[in-house]
C-alpha cells in the first residue's frame, strides 16, 4: 500500500470528510524472482488458477453481525457484498447498489439495487436482506459489538434500538420495494457511502439465517454467499479453508481465480519453509526473518494504519484504577527499541492514538498525528515518579498484573519484552503473561475478564472518529471502565453540533485525544507495518487502508508464470 498516495488522494478531496476504518490501497507488488520454482506447486491444479496463503489464526466468526476482528472481516468481504465495494484505490464502486440519491438535508439516502444479484442458493438479494441484517446488528438480543459501534449516532434510532428502548422496526432503514433501500440518518454523514462497504452493513438472507438458528455461520454448509467467492471446507475451528469462485456472483466474469487456499500457520519458520517449497504464495515475516530475507526479491514492506496499545481494565484491578499507575506503565517501556529490535519490520513508535499519514487536517492538509504531536513517550524518570505516587495513593508497595495477549510467536516476543521492561523499570511490579488464541482473547475482552491487555485497532472508516469513539463511556468497544464526561461531549459534538463543520470536528478530536492521554486511559505502543514475502505470481490482491485488510475480488495469477 502506498500510504502517501492515499494521503494525497484525501488531501485533494477525493474522499471528502470520509470516516475511516480498517485498511485500502494498491495492489501487492513484488519484483521478479529468479527462483522459477517459487509458487510452482501452488500455481495450478488441473488447469485451475489457484493461490495459496497463510493466515495467523482461525477465523473467529463468519457472522457479519458478530465479527470484530481482521480475519473475520477479510473473509466476509471475500464471500459477501454490501451496497458498495472498495476498488484498488479504496474508492467505492458498485456492489449490490448501482446508484443512490441523497436528500437536500443529507439525512435520507435512497439506494437503487441491482436486480441480477443472487445468493449462492439462488435466492435474489433484495432490500429486505439489508433491512433484516442492519436490524439484527443493533438488536440487543444479537449481542453485536460492531452493530451499535457502527450505527449508533449514524442510523436514525440506532441508539434507542441497541439500548432496548425502541423496537428494531424503528431503525431508520426500510425497503421501499425489493430493489429500493431507504436509509434515514441521525445527522448528515457525507462518508456514509464508504461506510456501507464495511462488513457490519452486509445483507443477510433472513429465511436462511432463521432456518439455521444457532448453527448459522458455524460452517460452510451453514453460510450463504453473495460475493465473489464462497468459503468451503470450513468449520469454526478449522485450520484450513478455501475460497472458491462463486459462479452465481453477479460479476463472476471479473473473478479470475478458481480457488484461493488458506492454512493457519503460527510458527514463522514453518511459514518460511512452506514459502520456499512453493506451497504458499505469501507469508508474514518476524524480525529475525527480516534480517535473513530483507534482500530477497520477493520481500515487501506494507505500512498499515493499525495501532497497537495497552488497555487498562479499571474495573478488575485496583492498581489500574489509579491514574498515576497507568501513567507510569505508559511511559516505562522503550518503544524505539521495541520497533527497531523486536519487530524490525518497518513499524513505527506510536505516541498517540490516531495513526500517522492517515487523516489530514481539513483546512491545512497537515497530518493529524503531526498536529496532535507526541502525547505519551518513553520517559523512565517520569514513569518512576508516577509509579511512586501511584503506590502511595493505593497504599501498596507491590503490584501484580496479569498481561493478556494473543498466542502467536511475534506477539509472544513482544509481550515478553514489554513485561520485562515494566518489571525492571517499575520497582515492585510483577507482570504475569497470559497468552491465548485470538478468539479466546476477544471473548475475554468482551467479558472484561482481564487486567492489562495488548490489543490493536485498525480504522473502519476514513476519519479520526473511528479511533476516538472507542472510548466513550459505556461504548461497545470501551470494555475497560474508562469514563470522562468532557471526552464524551467532545466526541458527541463531532457527529451532531459540528457534523457539517469539519474544521470544528477536528479541533474536537485534537482536544479529546489529549484528554485520553492526560487520563492515561490507554498506552500507545506502535503503528504496524507488515513485512512479507510475496510471490511474483500474485496479482490484483489489494491492501485496503480501512475495512477488510485484503481485497481478493480482482486477484489473479501472473501471466508470466
Amino acid at each position: 500500500m502506498k500510504r502517501k498516495y492515499w494521503l494525497m488522494l484525501m488531501t485533494l478531496g477525493l474522499l471528502l470528510s470520509v470516516l475511516v476504518a480498517c485498511s485500502g490501497g494498491d495492489s501487492e507488488k513484488t519484483t521478479g524472482s529468479d527462483d522459477s520454482s517459487s509458487g510452482e506447486e501452488a500455481a495450478t491444479t488441473e488447469g485451475e488458477k489457484v493461490l495459496s496463503f497463510t493466515n495467523p489464526e482461525v477465523i473467529p466468526t463468519m457472522d457479519p453481525s458478530l465479527a470484530t476482528d481482521e480475519s473475520s472481516f477479510v473473509y466476509l468481504a471475500a464471500t459477501m457484498e454490501g451496497l458498495y465495494r472498495l476498488d484498488e484505490n479504496a474508492q467505492p464502486v458498485d456492489g449490490i447498489a448501482t446508484d443512490h440519491e441523497v436528500s437536500d438535508d443529507g439525512l435520507t439516502w435512497t439506494f437503487t439495487l441491482r436486480e441480477d444479484a443472487v445468493w449462492s442458493n439462488g435466492d435474489p438479494v433484495t432490500a429486505h436482506d439489508f433491512v433484516y441484517a442492519w436490524q439484527r446488528a443493533v438488536n440487543p438480543e444479537t449481542g453485536s459489538e460492531y452493530g451499535p459501534y457502527m450505527m449508533n449516532g449514524v442510523i436514525k434510532n440506532a441508539t434507542a434500538v441497541s439500548s432496548g428502548e425502541a423496537p428494531v422496526e424503528d431503525l431508520g432503514v426500510t425497503a421501499k420495494d425489493d430493489y429500493t433501500l431507504v436509509v434515514e440518518l441521525e445527522n448528515p454523514t457525507p462518508y456514509f457511502e464508504t461506510l456501507t462497504t464495511f462488513g457490519t452493513f452486509f445483507p443477510l438472507n433472513q429465511s436462511f439465517v432463521e432456518e439455521k438458528g444457532s448453527s448459522f455461520a458455524t460452517s460452510s454448509d451453514n453460510l450463504l454467499a453473495n460475493g465473489p467467492y464462497t468459503i468451503s471446507n470450513w468449520e469454526s475451528t478449522s485450520n484450513s479453508w478455501e475460497l472458491v469462485k462463486n459462479e452465481n456472483y453477479w460479476d463472476a466474469e471479473t473473478v479470475q481465480m478458481d480457488k484461493i487456499t488458506f492454512e493457519v500457520v503460527k510458527d514463522p519458520q514453518t511459514a518460511v519453509r512452506l514459502y520456499e517449497e512453493g506451497t504458499v504464495d505469501r507469508i508474514d515475516l518476524t524480525s529475525d526473518l527480516v534480517d535473513q530475507y530483507g534482500t530477497n526479491e520477493d520481500y515487501v514492506v506494507s505500512p498499515q494504519t493499525f495501532v497497537y496499545f495497552l488497555k487498562f481494565n479499571q474495573e478488575t484491578s485496583d492498581a489500574l484504577a489509579n491514574e498515576n499507575i497507568r501513567a507510569a506503565i505508559s511511559r516505562a517501556f522503550n518503544k524505539e527499541a521495541l520497533v527497531n529490535e523486536i519487530l524490525n519490520n518497518g513499524s513505527i513508535v506510536a505516541n498517540g492514538l490516531v495513526p500517522a499519514e492517515f487523516s489530514p487536517m481539513p483546512e491545512t492538509g497537515e497530518d493529524f498525528r503531526e498536529v496532535s504531536g507526541d502525547l505519551v513517550t518513553y520517559d523512565l524518570e517520569a514513569a518512576q515518579e508516577y509509579w511512586e505516587k501511584g503506590l502511595e495513593e493505593i497504599g501498596k508497595e507491590t503490584v501484580e498484573l496479569e498481561f493478556l495477549a494473543d498466542d502467536d510467536e511475534t506477539t509472544k516476543t513482544l509481550v515478553e519484552y514489554i513485561a520485562n521492561q515494566l518489571s525492571t523499570n517499575l520497582e515492585g511490579l510483577t507482570v504475569k503473561i497470559k497468552q491465548v488464541p485470538k478468539e479466546q482473547r476477544l471473548d475475554l475482552d468482551t467479558n472484561m475478564d482481564y487486567e492489562l491487555q495488548l490489543t490493536r485497532w485498525g480504522p473502519d472508516f476514513l476519519d479520526p472518529l473511528t479511533f476516538m469513539n472507542l472510548w466513550i463511556t459505556d461504548g461497545g468497544n470501551n470494555l475497560m471502565g474508562y469514563s470522562n464526561p468532557e471526552y464524551d461531549k467532545l466526541i458527541e459534538e463531532t457527529s451532531t453540533t459540528y457534523a457539517t463543520d469539519n474544521a470544528a470536528r477536528y479541533e474536537n478530536f485534537l482536544k479529546a485525544e489529549k484528554i485520553l492521554f492526560e487520563d492515561a486511559a490507554i498506552a500507545p505502543v506502535y503503528q504496524a507495518s507488515r513485512a512479507q514475502l510475496i510471490s511474483p505470481r500474485v496479482e490484483g490482491v489489494f491492501v485496503n487502508p480501512f475495512g477488510a485488510t485484503y481485497e481478493y475480488k480482482w486477484a489473479d495469477v501472473s501471466s508470466t508464470e
